[in-house]
């Protein structure tokens, strides 16, 4: 088998040419698979980001809808303020007259009795 030492390091080189082609592509499948690893987690944040950026274009509408809805809701909450401010003004003059009546009936009263006595 081994006639001279040249066929020892052919032998050996032969070995040594397997077993770094071995781990070469041993290195290789660990390598593309950690780029597969990085492609997948990329693209998970790519679609976190996207759905975040949806998210907060979302939000934004809303608020621009819901600030003119503010809007509105402020001027009816002004005009009911004013029709309350109204009635309660309306309340203390009938208060006022009520207060005011009484006197007034009670001075025809003492007339009308002066009146029949």
């Amino acid at each position: 088998m081994f006639a001279t030492s040249h066929d020892i390091l052919n032998w050996v080189l032969a070995i040594c040419a397997v077993s770094l082609t071995f781990f070469l592509c041993w290195a290789l499948f660990y390598f593309v698979s950690s780029i597969q690893n990085i492609y997948k987690l990329i693209k998970r944040i790519e679609d976190g980001v996207t759905k975040a950026e949806g998210i907060i274009e979302m939000a934004k509408d809303k608020l621009r809808n819901s600030s003119t809805y503010f809007m509105i809701l402020g001027e009816i909450a002004k005009k009911a303020m004013d029709f309350v401010a109204e009635k309660q003004a309306e309340r203390q003059e009938r208060r006022q007259e009520q207060r005011q009546e009484p006197k007034a009936d009670k001075k025809s009263e003492s007339r009308r009795r002066s009146a029949m006595n």
